[in-house]
């Protein structure tokens, strides 16, 4: 198993660039080829009540252009790094459209959305929803700091459930190229059980070809399981975290589960999800 198409999320923001990097060395790894697809926010589409047609017709203007700039830019970058790409740009609802393309593509490599970053801004909850109706593992950039390593020393987080499951499965590419992996289950306190679970993963993966090492972290006092875990990540120096993601609807609105949102909101390495 490998990662023969990739598809990257491409829009304005000056961290967009980090993110095709990445999408073209991961391409690099597997004879790859990368789909760069531009969403961003749809500031035409909403209702302009007393603009006049001369500055409607700049908007769109000032728009073309931004997406002519990006796809020259991930031309540029795809020509020295010597991968075939392809770009797209495609109109339509921004989540129902992005879930669409990547139905078609092994991994998706996303941007984690920059709350001081307006031009990160695509629809709300836009990598959440993407990782949970795609149907794909995701790749998710935090939007600071350096990347100068991934895949290298990787953490699995284990609870025993469909989505890690399938996270583990679809991480298997990164994870046979590894140098350190560890599967870690986060439990509470009281709770001396847990290792087994982990050591079943590592055993598992042990049949692929992936030594793995298994161990427990406990989870202390008000700390979530979210945070227990950024912390192993740092205590680790991992460069890649592989979890699975959770959500569910409720009264028309997204519900994440703890971990996933904790990821979603404060990553501080690229982390594998997958639903």
């Amino acid at each position: 198993m490998s990662y023969k198409t990739l598809l990257v999320h491409i829009d304005d923001s000056s961290r967009c660039e980090t993110r095709v990097a990445l999408a073209l060395d991961l391409a690099r790894r597997w004879d790859a080829h990368v789909i760069g697809l531009y969403l961003v926010g749809d500031d035409l589409g909403k209702p302009l009540f007393g603009v006049d047609e001369n500055l409607l017709t700049s908007l769109t203007a000032h728009a073309t252009e931004r997406r002519r700039q990006a796809q020259q830019t991930f031309l540029a970058m795809a020509e020295r790094a010597g991968r075939p790409v392809e770009w797209r740009a495609p109109a339509g609802p921004p989540v129902e459209t992005a879930t669409l393309h990547a139905r078609h593509a092994d991994l998706l490599v996303l941007g984690q959305p920059d709350p001081r970053d307006p031009t990160t801004y695509v629809d709300r909850h836009f990598v959440g929803e993407l990782v949970l109706g795609a149907g794909r593992p995701a790749l998710v950039i935090p939007h600071a700091g350096a990347i100068p390593t991934l895949g290298e020393n990787v953490l699995i987080a284990w609870d025993g459930s469909r989505e890690a499951a399938r996270a583990i499965a679809d991480a298997l590419p990164l994870l046979r190229r590894a140098r350190f992996v560890g599967v870690d289950v986060v439990r509470r306190a009281d709770n001396f059980d847990a290792a087994s679970g982990a050591i079943d993963v590592a055993a598992w993966l042990e049949g692929h070809g992936i030594r793995a090492s298994f161990s427990t972290t406990p989870r202390h006092g008000i700390v979530g399981t979210g945070a227990t875990l950024l912390n192993r990540i740092s205590d680790l120096h991992a460069d890649l975290l592989v979890m699975g993601a959770y959500g569910h609807s409720r009264a028309r609105e997204r519900v994440w589960g703890g971990v996933t949102r904790t990821m979603l909101e404060s990553m501080t390495v690229p982390v594998l999800m997958a639903h």
